[in-house]
């Protein structure tokens, strides 16, 4: 914690605050204003009731509109701060025909007032809608999608590493005719957009029989060109010695790959693991086009159902929306140490 403390207190001026000081903490404080406002907006949104969330101009705390139990009427009233000839009273609205709303006070329920609705204030409350993330498990099969979720990202990933690992090290450490034209090809790729091989995609999805299955949301993605770039330029760090003496110990090129490259690839392996994860977590449009059965929706695409013609929950969409950012925030909290030496080294040759 001193440590900490005393790393965000450092000053270029040697214990007095420099220009330099001044213009370095308000960038900081700027750039992490403008990444985690939104979230913390989200987050305390997430509280919101759907009344609440419709008010304008909106307020950053889940504030909702105070009720009270009134003689005669079986619902609870709204309470509003009423302008009235006797001075400011607190009543409550028993119903509004346009601009003139029907007020009554809950001490005397027999005495009604017309009142403009321009002379009265809402009374509000904290309120945490602690419901929408309760309700929510009601409204869709949660455990259902997060299964399809979790399976999708996890033997994605896995099989990404794989993968790509492999290729990384057949272009990094083995010698072959046209080996740059392959890694070049494969680079070349980067600058086609997915959206454009969709309808190839999706014809060779439903040739092989893999329309509504998870396995045709990972196999079309465990290949990426983006991981073979990252994992080939860190091996090519690893000193060829290490693999020849390990093959004049008879170690087979597979034992090579399992015991010395991917465990001095750890750094990269973990920067990929995290793009994975946010890659096929966050996927929409492949799983989209794949899977028309409800029984094998991911989160995301439940989150989609949520959003009606007319009328969309939003209450539920921006608590299901934060359940959905816990798993990667957990993967980037767990792995993140890796990201600076892991992307530091794979632009070292």
């Amino acid at each position: 914690m001193n440590r900490l403390l005393q790393f965000l207190t450092q000053t270029h001026g040697k214990g007095r605050m420099d220009w330099t000081d001044y213009l370095s903490y308000t960038y900081l404080f700027v750039g992490l204003f403008t990444m985690f406002a939104p979230v913390i907006w989200l987050v305390m949104s997430s509280f919101k009731t759907e009344a609440a969330i419709s008010q304008f101009p909106p307020t950053f705390l889940p504030y909702s509109q105070k009720l009270v139990a009134v003689a005669g009427h079986d619902q609870p009233l709204p309470l509003f701060r009423t302008k009235t000839p006797d001075g400011e009273r607190v009543m409550a609205q028993v119903m509004r025909l346009g601009i003139m709303a029907t007020m009554v006070d809950p001490a005397k329920p027999d005495v009604t007032l017309q009142v403009n609705i321009n002379d009265r204030q809402p009374v509000n409350e904290l309120q945490f809608a602690v419901s929408n993330y309760t309700e929510v498990f009601d409204k869709f099969s949660f455990g259902k999608y997060l299964f399809n979720s979790v399976f999708i990202t996890v033997i994605a990933t896995l099989l990404t590493l794989l993968v790509n690992s492999m290729a990384a090290f057949a272009l990094s450490k083995y010698q072959f005719k046209g080996q740059k034209w392959v890694f070049g090809l494969i680079i070349a790729t980067l600058m086609i957009p997915p959206t454009i091989i969709l309808v190839p995609v999706f014809l060779v999805i439903n040739s092989v029989g893999l329309l509504n299955s998870l396995w045709g949301v990972i196999l079309p993605a465990i290949a990426t060109p983006t991981g073979v770039f990252l994992l080939r330029q860190y091996m090519l760090t690893i000193p060829d010695e290490l693999l020849e003496a390990a093959r004049m110990d008879y170690a087979s090129e597979w034992r090579i790959y399992w015991r010395i490259i991917l465990p001095l690839s750890a750094p990269a392996l973990a920067v990929l693991a995290i793009f994975s994860v946010m890659w096929r977590w966050n996927d929409f449009l492949l799983p989209l086009i794949v899977l028309s059965k409800s029984e094998f929706f991911t989160l995301q695409l439940a989150l989609n159902s949520f959003q009606g013609e007319l009328n969309t929950q939003w209450h539920y969409l921006l608590a299901m929306t934060v359940i959905t950012l816990i798993p990667i925030t957990l993967i980037f909290a767990f792995l993140q140490k890796y990201i600076t030496t892991g992307i530091a080294g794979a632009g070292v040759k």
